[in-house]
């Protein structure tokens, strides 16, 4: 029996250690997840998104990206077998989607994986998960802004012969000062989202018609100047060049899942998003790997090589006049405008889960009375997004929201086994075929892909792990409801 001036035990006491233990691995039911959709700090979420308009946040944070921004980088990594590429990287989305599209249709709800797994595998993989969507969604909103700025320059040229200058439309280290586009254009996204769901979903349906009719007009002018030697050497730089390719182009593939985030916005989430997020997925594929396919056809791969290979230019090149190229300015200075709106979107709601679940902030939960929508989120993550998209350079940010991504899918992939086996009975308006296989393909697909990025990549999602550990060991471990409906 210890005095009461001996020092306390060097070890730790077993009941201390295990309470540390529980409270990394508390679960919140699924029950309660669904039971407190759309609810927020002074207002509710409204109910509003139908599966069409749902179907159309997923093309409009998805179709575009690759193809508008990414597309010149990727043909010299792989050469003609860019569209495999493309495949490849569709396939790991696809495994992905169905995963997706199970969970969807059975936690309903605005946290997207975050959410399933906080229901499956528990707090801490929970907030691992969220703060990868932080970099998924945030970083990519960022990105695709500056690749906003660059085709806003082409439309500005085209019509009116000037453009704005690098100092205030590049980052510092390419020249500039500010990509002030890229700020510009984010901030016209914080507008609409601010007027509401709908308003924002009206306005995004707009803008990917406009998109498809962009695509499929560059590829009934790329045609004609399809040239059937082009692909003479269809994989010069071998599987590795595919798949390294195929990794940076799985950034194309980011947001078919944004139809997940508006769980608590859907008038009927158990139907529609399974159908939303799989619909839209087959489309946006279709869509890359034919207007790859013709952009190859039309330019020898070795002149995307350090070269400005855009899909204008391949457009006045083949028709040898600007007037094309300008149009397809035009059309991708709106669908690129449609995937930064959605890709914001899906943060803010992504936020406002983690908000309601204590782990960030209440800032971020409040929810607006007038507009449904919570503002304040909406506000501070537009501002952070377009201070990124004004000083980062557009490559250091594609991989970087890739990795972030893709460790999120892996997760869904594994959170559908969990929850097959410890909730067999719930009601699942969609299931993934074949039992454990496509989960375990989607895995696997996911690992590979990220292993296929360079290591700096890995260095960069790495402190981004560690500063996310110590902001929830420090924060959002004792201010979670979980946490504190124990005490």
């Amino acid at each position: 029996m210890l005095d009461q001036g001996a020092a306390p035990p060097a070890t730790e006491p077993s009941a201390t250690k295990a309470s540390r233990l529980s409270a990394l691995t508390r679960r919140k039911s699924v029950d309660t997840l669904v039971a407190e959709g759309g609810k927020g700090e002074g207002g509710t979420l409204r109910r509003s998104l139908s599966m069409w308009q749902l179907t159309m946040i997923s093309i409009g944070a998805t179709l575009g990206t690759g193809i508008f921004v990414v597309l010149g980088d990727s043909v010299p990594k792989a050469g003609p077998a860019v569209t495999l590429a493309f495949v490849l990287a569709g396939l790991t989305a696809l495994f992905s989607a169905l995963s997706y599209a199970e969970l969807a249709g059975s936690i309903p709800v605005a946290g997207s994986s975050y959410s399933y797994a906080y229901a499956t595998m528990g707090e801490l993989v929970a907030w691992v998960c969220g703060w990868c969507l932080v970099l998924e969604y945030g970083v990519s909103v960022a990105a695709v802004a500056v690749g906003w700025g660059e085709y806003l320059n082409e439309l500005l040229d085209g019509t009116i012969g000037v453009t704005i200058p690098a100092v205030l439309s590049s980052a510092p280290g390419e020249g500039g000062i500010i990509n002030l586009p890229g700020l510009i254009v984010v901030l016209l996204a914080m507008v609409f989202l601010l007027g509401g769901a709908k308003e924002s979903a009206r306005a995004n349906t707009i803008m990917v018609v406009v998109k498809i009719a962009a695509l499929v007009l560059f590829c009934a002018v790329g045609f004609m100047g399809f040239k059937s030697g082009n692909y003479a050497d269809f994989m010069p730089l071998g599987m590795a060049g595919v798949s390294a390719a195929g990794a940076s182009l799985f950034f194309s593939y980011i947001g078919f899942d944004a139809a997940s985030t508006a769980g608590e916005e859907a008038k009927n989430p158990q139907r529609d998003l399974p159908r939303a997020i799989m619909l839209s997925l087959i489309i946006v594929t279709a869509l890359y790997v034919l207007v790859a396919a013709v952009a190859v056809g039309a330019w020898n791969w070795k002149e995307f090589e350090g070269s400005e290979a855009s899909l204008t230019a391949i457009m006045n090149d083949v028709s040898g006049q600007t007037f094309w190229g300008t149009l397809l300015a035009a059309g991708a200075v709106i669908s690129i405008a449609s995937v930064v709106l959605t890709v914001l979107y899906g943060q803010t709601r992504v936020l406002f889960a983690m908000s309601r679940d204590g782990l960030v902030p209440k800032a971020f939960g409040k929810v607006s009375g007038k507009t449904g929508t919570p503002r304040l989120n909406t506000v501070i993550v537009s501002l952070f997004c377009g201070a990124l998209a004004s000083v980062i350079p557009l490559g250091k940010l594609v991989d970087a929201t890739s990795i972030g991504t893709l460790f999120a899918f892996a997760l869904v992939n594994i959170a559908v086994i969990v929850l097959r086996r410890t909730r067999p009975d719930m009601p699942r308006t969609f299931k993934v075929p074949l039992g454990w296989l496509f989960p375990v393909l989607g895995f696997l697909f996911c690992a590979y892909n990220m292993f296929s990025l360079d290591s700096v990549t890995w260095v960069v999602f790495g402190i981004w792990m560690a500063v996310g550990l110590v902001f929830y060991f420090l924060y959002g471990m004792s201010r979670s409801r979980l946490a504190t409906a124990e005490k």
